[in-house]
């Protein structure tokens, strides 16, 4: 659904490039997350695939339509909500989703359901002025949605959301993803990532450093670890992180096993961003 190929852009128009040479594909029904800190050049991209931007070198197609030659019915397959709502403040959140609704031709989504859809069926009547930064963030991707995209493109989707809306949220993605849309995240919040996406790629600099699936990341950059607790011959609580790949280690757990002193024992692996420093040498600040 997405395929980039040599992709470069400058702000300056010479060598001092945001994005670098990109190479990457999406398919159908993939969140793909788009990782990296800020300024690593993720809302470049995702501005360069949405038309936004102009493609100034390289390739980009997105549902196979060139982004320099995007045409009308380009609009019609793909959703974008921004990191930072462009909403009309004077218009209530069900008049915002009617004006956007009206830009769209073809089989268009229920602004009615869209607001039940992301907790804001209370609030339709009431000015978007008036509302919290969550909330216009839920109506922003509610807007993303009113055409049924074939493509999401989401840029922080989850940012100044409480957790019982963020994980509303991050359940929507999914069956939107299950319902075989295809989603594009950028993000700088690792965790989001880890449980949304299908693959992810690293980007700094304005360069991918690589892509694979969280999965697969952490069995190649992750040791695996567990973390026990156990009571001492005095009483005390004492904690040990025991390596599975070194003897030592292995023989260590299965004698605290034995002994019968094991309170709590867990397993613990590098997150993507443990894996993201060691592979970049910075982190996401």
């Amino acid at each position: 659904m997405i395929r980039v190929e040599q992709l470069y852009h400058s702000y300056t128009g010479d060598t001092d490039y945001a994005v670098a040479g990109l190479d990457f594909q999406v398919a159908k029904g993939e969140i793909f997350g788009f990782l990296g800190p800020n300024g690593a050049g993720k809302s470049t991209t995702q501005k360069i695939l949405t038309g936004t931007l102009p493609l100034q070198k390289g390739r980009a197609e997105v549902a196979g339509i060139d982004v320099r030659r995007p045409g009308p019915d380009f609009y019609q397959l793909i959703g974008v909500s921004f990191e930072r709502p462009n909403l009309y403040h004077k218009l209530t959140g069900l008049e915002n989703l009617v004006f956007f609704r009206g830009m769209y031709a073809g089989d268009l989504e229920d602004p009615q359901h869209l607001l039940r859809l992301f907790g804001l069926e209370e609030a339709a009547h009431k000015r978007v002025g008036h509302y919290s930064k969550g909330m216009k963030q839920r109506l922003m991707l509610a807007r993303s949605l009113l055409n049924k995209p074939r493509i999401w493109f989401l840029d922080e989707p989850t940012s100044g959301l409480d957790p019982a809306s963020a994980r509303d949220v991050k359940d929507i993605i999914r069956a939107k993803r299950d319902a075989g849309v295809t989603v594009f995240l950028t993000t700088h919040d690792m965790h989001v990532a880890d449980e949304l996406c299908d693959r992810v790629a690293f980007i700094n600099e304005g360069r991918i450093a690589l892509i694979d699936t969280p999965r697969n990341l952490k069995l190649r950059f992750g040791e695996k670890l567990v973390r026990v607790e156990h009571r001492t011959a005095g009483g005390q609580v004492a904690r040990e992180n025991l390596s599975l790949e070194r003897e030592a280690d292995r023989r260590r757990l299965h004698e605290l096993i034995e002994s019968q002193t094991v309170e709590t024992m867990h397993s613990q692996e590098a997150t993507l961003e443990d894996i993201f420093i060691q592979v970049t040498g910075r982190g996401l600040s």
